[in-house]
C-alpha cells in the first residue's frame, strides 16, 4: 500500500529542512522536478531510493551548516 499524500509530504519536507535548509514556504514553492534534481545531484541516485541514512544526513549537515 502506498503512503498516503500528507505523510509523504511530511517525510520529504522534514528531510529538505534538515539536509538543505530549505523551510516550509521553499519546500512548498519546489516542483517535484527540482526535489528530485536535488536528491538526484546529492544521492547520485534517481528517485525511488531509499531515505537517507544517518550517515548521509550526517555528511549533508556538515557539508550544508545552516549557520
Amino acid at each position: 500500500m502506498s503512503e498516503a499524500f500528507g505523510a509523504s509530504a511530511l517525510r520529504l519536507a522534514g528531510m529538505a529542512g534538515a539536509t538543505l535548509g530549505w523551510t516550509p514556504d521553499v519546500f512548498w514553492r519546489a516542483t517535484p522536478a527540482e526535489l528530485a534534481a536535488v536528491v538526484t545531484a546529492l544521492t547520485g541516485e534517481a528517485g525511488g531510493g531509499a531515505p537517507p541514512d544517518a550517515a548521509l544526513l550526517a555528511r549533508l549537515k556538515e557539508a550544508f551548516p545552516d549557520g
